[in-house]
């Protein structure tokens, strides 16, 4: 699947004159991956900005490797929090990656620079004529409008009127020319295409939509950036007998998952394991139903999930994300954790877990056990987000339940994490995968205009192999882009 499709001159030429009067700089997708490529001269500059500042520079921040810092910080070797066993009760090592080190506190803002640039550098995407439009369950629109910002572009933002109140007064605030809630909660995902075709309808080619669920340049951005993290970080921490074991990762819209296509290129023997809400198991029992964990979508299978490549599916109780927030951040929560040993070091970076984090912990934890994992394994998931996003949550879980107590915490610990078994998990095999993949037809091929051949093609591994090569090709575009701006050139 190309993304990039014709190139139209006449567009990229006034493209390139709005990125040159506002001195936009694109970055390349191998400066992302590698922050070493990024010229001095850059460098020299994000000294002075901010992390989360609506300043173009901060284009050049949009990797996993950012120093955790708030202003003036530069690059690392990656940002990662390693779960001790006395939190999982599992000998296997778990590893999470850190999210809220990206520019809006999560990494959806890369995944949506890369369904956003590779279109606006070959002149696909009128940033004069046309609003780009980010149907999402939180932070993909997020991201969307803060690319948006930096690269001179209008932006909607369609989100679930549901979603954490953080969210739409971070949109508000950051000056997104539209917002549009729309009806329900996390999963409700088919009012969002619902409005999408309300938009293509009322305005014709004045929107373009950047559906993630859908979008290439979501899953290609993680295959080549999220995958390559994990690689670089399980070359920092292994042992001289370490494997490489396990990928975990809620399906949401399937871009963070993709990871694991990468990952088995250089791992051939890594489980890849998606998770998803126990209150709506699609992939589990082509299950319906609304939940609380928030920015992984439901009810339908991502048109851009590769499932011949994915081994279980965990299903995951809302209940105990819920009860792990609490017990991660309350003060008695902390309090119990320490008292069972574990180190007050990592205690001090429990605000680093997000909601859909907590729900990616329990499923590797769960994978461990059903895999009888060793102190060998490591296994790895994404925190998406931070607690930074889902402070309403926590008080709002406090005026439904009252103060939280040491009794609850030794409740939650005991029954949460270190009683997580192997239920609701479900180990695929190549016909289990084939259903899921037939299921797209029913959201895809019926409602949203895709063809029966289109599907087809999804199954074969050679379309993900030639879909993941692109990222050369955009970044021959980008650096002809920057080129022909001369911004980058005229920097001292």
């Amino acid at each position: 699947m190309r993304v990039v499709k014709k190139i139209n001159e006449a567009v990229l030429a006034k493209t390139v004159n709005r990125c040159r009067e506002r001195k936009i700089i694109i970055p390349t997708f191998a400066e992302q991956k590698d922050p070493t490529r990024v010229p001095e001269k850059i460098k020299r500059r994000l000294r002075d900005v901010g992390l989360w500042d609506v300043n173009p520079l901060n284009l050049f921040r949009i990797t996993w490797k950012n120093e955790p810092k708030e202003k003036g910080g530069l690059y690392n070797t990656g940002n990662w929090l390693e779960f001790p066993p006395e939190v999982t009760g599992v000998p296997a090592r778990i590893v999470g990656m850190i999210g809220k080190y990206f520019p809006t506190g999560a990494h959806k803002v890369g995944a949506a620079f890369g369904c956003l640039v590779p279109r606006l550098v070959s002149g696909e995407f009128d940033s004069d004529a046309q609003k780009a439009a980010w149907p999402s369950t939180g932070n993909y629109c997020r991201g969307g409008a803060f690319d948006c910002a930096l690269l001179a572009c209008k932006a909607i933002a369609i989100l679930p009127e549901e979603m954490s109140k953080e969210r739409f007064e971070w949109l508000r605030a950051i000056g997104t020319d539209e917002i549009i809630a729309t009806p329900g909660s996390e999963s409700n995902v088919k009012e969002i295409y619902d409005k999408c075709w309300e938009l293509k309808k009322q305005r014709s080619g004045a929107v373009l939509i950047f559906n993630q669920f859908e979008e290439f340049g979501n899953a290609l951005w993680h295959y080549n950036m999220t995958g390559a993290n994990v690689e670089g970080i399980f070359g920092q921490i292994r042992k001289a007998d370490s494997r490489l074991a396990a990928y975990v990762s809620a399906t949401g819209s399937a871009g963070t998952i993709a990871a694991g296509d990468y990952l088995r290129t250089r791992f051939p023997h890594v489980k890849v394991v998606a998770t998803e809400a126990l209150q709506c198991p699609t992939l589990l029992r082509n299950g319906w139903g609304a939940h609380r964990i928030e920015g992984i979508g439901d009810k339908h299978v991502p048109w851009i999930h590769n499932v011949r490549n994915t081994d279980m599916v965990a299903a995951i109780d809302d209940e105990q994300c819920m009860s792990i927030l609490r017990l991660f951040n309350e003060e008695e929560g902390i309090g119990y954790l320490e008292s069972r040993g574990v180190k007050r070091a990592f205690l001090d970076q429990l605000s680093l877990v997000g909601i859909s984090a907590m729900c990616n912990l329990v499923a590797a934890i769960k994978a461990a056990r059903y895999y009888e994992l060793s102190g060998r394994d490591v296994l790895f998931f994404p925190m998406t987000d931070s607690m930074d996003l889902y402070k309403s949550r926590k008080q709002e879980l406090r005026d439904q339940h009252g103060a939280y107590t040491r009794d609850l915490a030794a409740q939650h610990f005991g029954r949460y994490l270190m009683g997580a078994q192997t239920d609701n998990l479900r180990e695929l095999g190549y016909w289990n995968r084939k259903a899921l993949h037939n299921l797209k037809y029913f959201t895809w091929v019926e409602q949203q205009g895709k063809s029966s051949a289109d599907l087809e093609q999804l199954w074969d591994p050679d379309f993900w192999t030639d879909t993941f090569s692109q990222m050369d090709e955009w970044d021959k575009l980008i650096n002809q882009f920057n080129q022909r701006t001369g911004v980058l050139e005229a920097l001292d």
